[in-house]
């Protein structure tokens, strides 16, 4: 089981914007550029963060997006549920079926219990990120790239 791209986009996106919080709307175009990611999906994918109150869009000039409550706020679980991310390790997709829907059974495989805990603790762990943790830790990330990057360009100020 992997997180799909619908899933990683949006949290990187949420990210992007949450790092501009205070300074104004942030449009999806400029997202676009900096996280490399297409405007006609940002558009799809802030559709349904919107729809799931996440974020609000400012219309007009000098419009764009903001959250729609604080960072801390807001878990990684919440984004990924807003844009309809599957959270499920199980082969059945939770309908406990695992042998097919034509099974006559309709028997849990022997592995069902497994995969259904993993469900429940990625749940759990991605409800206990909030993007308020994602932005801290972007900006240790940027702070610490900015004292190495000054530090070899000969400045020791920043050390």
């Amino acid at each position: 089981m992997r997180l799909t791209t619908k899933g990683r986009f949006a949290v990187t996106a949420m990210i992007d914007l949450a790092l501009r919080q205070g300074k104004g709307p942030v449009t999806l175009s400029g997202i676009s550029q900096r996280q490399a990611i297409s405007l006609s999906y940002l558009e799809q994918l802030f559709g349904k963060l919107r729809r799931h109150e996440i974020v609000e869009s400012i219309r007009g000039p000098g419009g764009g997006y903001s959250l729609a409550r604080r960072a801390d706020k807001v878990t990684v679980a919440d984004i990924i549920i807003a844009v309809d991310e599957p959270l499920d390790a199980t082969q059945c997709g939770g309908k406990e079926n695992c042998h097919g829907a034509d099974a006559a059974s309709g028997v849990r495989c022997m592995t069902h219990e497994l995969w259904a805990t993993l469900n429940e603790k990625m749940v759990d762990y991605l409800d206990s990120v909030s993007l308020q943790d994602l932005v801290d830790q972007q900006k240790q990330k940027d702070a610490a790239q900015n004292v190495v990057h000054m530090h070899r360009n000969g400045n020791h100020a920043a050390l």
